[in-house]
Order: structure tokens, then C-alpha cells, then sequence
């Protein structure tokens, strides 16, 4: 039987998160093309931005 692999690194910082953001990158990309989708992420990104500056004003 194959050995599991940790998803704990020497640090003890858990990164089993990775593959949850990669599906819901996918669920929400739908059948839309990568290169199309970067501008919405990029957009989403901005927009988070303006709004922490925002809120910290």
C-alpha cells in the first residue's frame, strides 16, 4: 500500500486548503477560458483591494 503524504510541512503549517481553493477556482471558471478568466480574478483581486483601503479610511 502506498504511503500517504503529509500535508504538514517541518513548520507544522497545514496546506490541505490548496486543493479546496483549486476546486472552487474550477466551479467557478466554469467552461470559461484561463486566459479570460485572469481578468476577473485580476478585477476581484483589485476590488478587495479598494476595499480594505476603504475600510481602513
Amino acid at each position: 500500500m502506498a504511503k500517504a503524504v503529509s500535508s504538514r510541512k517541518n513548520n507544522g503549517a497545514s496546506l490541505g486548503f490548496e486543493a479546496t481553493l483549486w476546486a472552487a477556482a474550477d466551479k467557478l471558471r466554469g467552461h470559461m477560458d484561463a486566459a479570460e478568466y485572469k481578468h476577473v480574478v485580476l478585477g476581484l483581486i483589485f476590488l478587495k483591494y479598494i476595499s480594505d483601503a476603504f475600510e481602513e479610511r
